[in-house]
């Protein structure tokens, strides 16, 4: 009997050391299939930022019916920017008429861009820039009065600057009647150079749709306004003019200079990309823009640094 029994402890004992067995494999098993999950999702996630990080249901105008077809499940870069315009009508139209009387201070400011910059001085960012001019501002200096003017140019920077932030943009600063603003694009250059063209096309739809008609209904009979665009993508140097942090931050590179020089040659309510831009869009948003014809006597001395070749610029058709 006490031999039986302990054959049977022994057995016992033995079979709970395999179920034991058996249990820690199985976790084992099942912490492998987690990790094995885990990297596949990892991997995919890497190949989808690799692809674009784009969503190419969202935020990309269709030229057909299509094109309008295949995207259809998320609203087009039309009705984004419609509702938008829509949403900050809605917020600012009675901001927008209190500027024109006095009621209104604008608090327009660039800390968020320069507070982004401070973390990257003396360093070189990969940005997308984008110079928002004024078209006929000098004109209009000689022919309206000053406060008129001057109404102007802060209803048009307030507004233009609100619609940089409402991308995740930074305004970098305000030269005369232009807004210089930037999108960072280390991480994702498709995405900042479609976010950027976004930007710029629902800044004309403010332009138009926005501020001229309550502009038209003021007594004082302001002039319709209009914005020519450039954008340029590039390296960038983040330079501080000064030793303290409350010094001004600015940045200077080629995409700075070839934005500027483009946003000269840019017609009324137009968007003018560089070549490092334009091979970036989405393949539906490309169409919308044709190779800049330069005039006779027009100097453009910009080239592209890889075949010493003259930089091509697009504009909007």
């Amino acid at each position: 009997m006490e031999k039986d029994k302990e054959n049977h402890e022994v057995d016992s004992d033995y079979n709970n050391s395999n179920c034991k067995r058996e249990k820690i494999q199985q976790k084992e098993g099942k912490s492998l299939d987690i990790a094995s999950n885990n990297q596949k999702e990892e991997e995919e996630i890497k190949e989808r930022i690799i692809e674009r990080m784009v969503d190419k249901n969202q935020n990309t105008p269709h030229k057909t019916k299509q094109d309008a077809k295949q995207y259809s499940v998320l609203p087009s870069i039309e009705n984004r920017t419609i509702y938008d315009l829509q949403t900050l009508l809605s917020q600012r139209q009675d901001m927008l008429e209190s500027v024109l009387y006095k009621r209104y201070q604008y608090n327009t400011s660039i800390k968020r861009g320069q507070d982004f910059l401070l973390n990257h001085v003396d360093s070189k960012l990969s940005l997308v820039v984008m110079y928002a001019d004024l078209v006929g501002s000098t004109k209009m200096s000689m022919a309206l009065p000053v406060e008129r003017m001057a109404k102007i140019i802060k209803v048009f920077s307030h507004e233009l600057s609100s619609v940089v932030e409402s991308y995740d943009g930074f305004v970098l600063k305000y030269v005369g009647d232009a807004v210089i603003a930037f999108f960072p694009s280390g991480f994702n250059k498709y995405l900042a150079c479609d976010t950027a063209f976004q930007c710029a096309n629902s800044m004309i739809n403010v332009i138009e749709n926005g501020i001229n008609p309550i502009l038209e209904k003021d007594k004082d009979n302001y002039p319709k306004l209009a914005v020519k665009i450039g954008i340029d993508e590039g390296e960038n140097l983040v330079i501080l003019y000064g030793y303290d942090k409350s010094a001004p931050i600015d940045l200077i590179g080629y995409p700075m200079n070839v934005a500027a020089k483009m946003t000269s040659l840019t017609g009324p309510n137009k968007i003018t990309v560089g070549n490092n831009v334009y091979k970036l869009l989405h393949p539906t948003i490309q169409p919308y823009f044709q190779k800049m014809k330069m005039k006779e006597g027009t100097e453009w001395k910009y080239i592209e640094l890889d075949t010493n070749l003259p930089y091509k610029v697009y504009t909007t058709r």
